[in-house]
């Protein structure tokens, strides 16, 4: 049998990414993932699927202390309307449950939108399966998806 976490890692391989996966305890927030892991919670990135009008998708990543700015994503997409998609929705268009969602290894290679906040960092994020994180070097996801970097996010108010 497979580990949960198996399609992340082969497509990380496949990317020529350097990930690590480990196991956590279960953790009911960001901020108590982030106390189990010894982190803060800015370098736990959400990684939010986000839905178009026209039925597509895009990655946002944010960092774990920071919402995405919907004006700001709204005018760097150039669309007039996104919404966050219900859990079907979002399982569906990328294979991953919420609070697991990852771009790498992704049912569908959707575009994503880095914050600009996580370059050059080390970063934790899902991993495809609960119980899970995954650590990555952000500059390195960003290059091998060919990710748009720009300021997305703002404190969570």
């Amino acid at each position: 049998m497979t580990a949960p976490t198996d399609r992340v890692v082969e497509a990380a391989r496949e990317r020529g990414l350097n990930v690590h996966v480990q196991e956590r305890p279960a953790a009911n927030s960001l901020t108590e993932a982030a106390e189990l892991l010894g982190l803060k919670p800015a370098d736990i990135i959400k990684t939010l699927v986000v839905k178009r009008s026209d039925d597509t998708y895009l990655f946002a990543l944010v960092p774990g202390d920071k919402a995405i700015s919907w004006p700001k994503l709204r005018a760097l997409v150039g669309v007039n309307k996104l919404q966050l998609p219900d859990a079907a929705a979002a399982l569906a268009a990328t294979g991953y449950e919420r609070g697991t969602i990852v771009p790498i290894g992704s049912t569908t290679a959707w575009p994503i939108y880095a914050d600009e906040s996580i370059v050059g960092r080390r970063i934790a994020m899902g991993a495809g399966a609960h119980g899970y994180s995954l650590f990555i070097e952000a500059d390195d996801l960003i290059a091998a998806y060919g990710a748009v970097v720009a300021d997305i996010s703002k404190p969570i108010d």
